[in-house]
């Protein structure tokens, strides 16, 4: 659980060592200039970003029921927070898997990759797909039983 919060954490620390190296040499505001861009980029780098992740085995479950797709995605990913922005409230729809927090869902998608732990993985019954096309993923969204 804490790989996820590495790269939030270092934005955060390097921004407030910049600003306080800024604020050291007279200048309030442009120590709170760089922290205007630093702590933003940690927020977006951050899993508060994406949907509340579940196990790959709730995941599979949900989506066996519903037949929405799964994401399988980690934090610092930059496709990763492409497709989640571009995708905007829809992706509150899809059930999100954090693979650095659910080691099922790392096999998942290394399974799907040919061992790698390459995301963002949609699984949509059975069928896998790497860095999809975000209206494909729409698609699937708009498609089960609606």
């Amino acid at each position: 659980m804490m790989r996820a919060w590495v790269l939030p954490t270092l934005l955060v620390l390097c921004g407030s060592v910049v600003a306080a190296a800024a604020a050291l040499r007279g200048s309030p505001w442009g120590a709170a200039a760089v922290l205007l861009v630093f702590v933003p980029l940690a927020g977006v780098h951050s899993p508060l970003v994406f949907p509340r992740s579940v196990g790959a085995l709730e995941a599979g479950r949900r989506s066996a029921a519903d037949g929405r797709p799964v994401v399988f995605w980690r934090s610092g990913c930059a496709y990763c927070l492409c497709l989640r922005l571009r995708l905007g409230r829809d992706a509150r729809r899809a059930h999100w898997v954090d693979i650095w927090r659910d080691p099922d869902g790392a096999a998942v998608v290394r399974a799907a990759n040919g061992g790698d732990e390459t995301v963002p993985t949609v699984v949509v019954a059975g069928r896998s797909r790497t860095n999809p096309d975000v209206e494909w993923v729409r698609e699937q969204l708009s498609s089960p039983g609606e």
